[in-house]
């Protein structure tokens, strides 16, 4: 197992130091899950909120959040995103919407924080948007798909059983 990049010898917590690293072309893909009510999951289908359009809406916030990660995270480093995408993926028969946002970069140090910020923004919005239709919705199964560039290598998560990731 590697060391920990964010502590110090002392036990103090630090960014990493990224100084003598050389810039590399990284990708992430990062995926979750909002499950609702039919009703609502219906509602966000047919663009019947109120509030708008849902999934457009959770698409900007999600790249916004992707390019602001370094201001919610503490020990992320601010980076400047070459690319970054949130897509939507409805899933009927279990009434939820898998969320999947993808960030590239030719830089330092990583990008799956972004990606994963993304997912979760989004999904956040989505709640946000329909509260008033669902209280009860469910965000989950957050989680990094793969990632590709640095120096510890190329990441794919396997497929889980029924062929999904």
């Amino acid at each position: 197992m590697s060391t920990f990049t964010h502590i110090d010898a002392q036990g103090r917590v630090r960014m990493g130091d990224v100084s003598e690293k050389k810039p590399t072309l990284r990708t992430a893909t990062a995926q979750g899950r909002i499950t609702m009510s039919l009703e609502t999951f219906d509602a966000i289908q047919d663009h019947r909120v109120q509030k708008g359009n849902v999934l457009e809406t959770a698409r900007i916030a999600g790249i916004m959040a992707a390019k602001r990660t370094a201001e919610l995270i503490p020990m992320c480093h601010p980076l400047n995103l070459t690319h970054a995408q949130v897509d939507f993926y409805p899933e009927p028969s279990t009434c939820s919407i898998r969320i999947e946002a993808m960030a590239r970069i030719i830089d330092l140090t990583g990008i799956e924080m972004e990606a994963l910020t993304a997912v979760s923004v989004a999904a956040l919005t989505i709640y946000d948007m329909c509260k008033a239709y669902d209280k009860s919705m469910t965000i989950s199964d957050i989680c990094l798909l793969a990632k590709s560039g640095g120096k510890s290598g190329d990441f794919v998560r396997a497929p889980a059983e029924g062929g999904r990731r």
